[in-house]
């Protein structure tokens, strides 16, 4: 694992390259932030979301929390989602799951961790609202289907929040997409239709 000192020498690297390939690169970035994605995705070190997107840096707001969640409670994801929305008016918002998701996969599990255990009982939810569909899949197959369905479930909470139905409202150009990342072939797949306002 490197050191603290040289990821500071990797990234005194990556900025010089940066502003040699494109030597006003940071002054426009500093100067705007116009997104038109709000990402929110899981904390897997292994997904980052410009990169698998090839976006870059400016192109795309990220909140990340354990397993892509939207919970009704959070205000660190209800402050991202207003000021994505609101503000840098936004005009896709993308929840993005991925296959072997550790926050699923613990939530299936039904141990105790100590304070996530309030995390993932939101996933233990949406698993038993699907128990028919779940119990005859392998655990593979029940695994993988469970890291869609809660995509699926947080899109729908989003449909549902008050700040994308004020968005609405208001006539904003605002759609939801669900997209799972297979870790295996770093693809991104929709997982559903767009959801829109209409």
């Amino acid at each position: 694992m490197p050191t603290l000192s040289k990821l500071l020498e990797r990234n005194r690297i990556w900025a010089d390259d940066a502003a040699e390939k494109a030597p006003d690169f940071f002054t426009k970035l500093a100067k705007q932030q116009t997104p038109d994605y709000l990402w929110i995705g899981c904390s897997d070190s292994r997904i980052p979301a410009n990169q698998i997107m090839g976006l870059a840096p400016g192109e795309v707001f990220v909140h990340r929390n354990i397993a892509n969640m939207v919970v009704h409670t959070d205000m660190n994801l209800l402050s991202v989602l207003q000021y994505a929305i609101d503000l840098l008016k936004v005009k896709h918002v993308i929840v993005t799951g991925h296959y072997g998701c550790g926050g699923v996969k613990a939530a299936m599990r039904k141990e105790q961790y100590g304070l996530l255990d309030n995390w993932l009982q939101h996933i233990q939810d949406v698993e038993s609202v699907h128990l028919d569909e779940l119990a005859p899949l392998d655990e593979d197959a029940r695994f993988d289907r469970m890291c869609e369905l809660n995509v699926i479930r947080q899109a729908d909470n989003l449909r549902r929040n008050p700040i994308i139905q004020n968005a609405w409202k208001r006539g904003q150009h605002l759609e939801i997409h669900t997209w799972i990342y297979c870790l295996t072939d770093g693809r991104l797949q929709p997982l559903q239709d767009v959801i829109t306002g209409n």
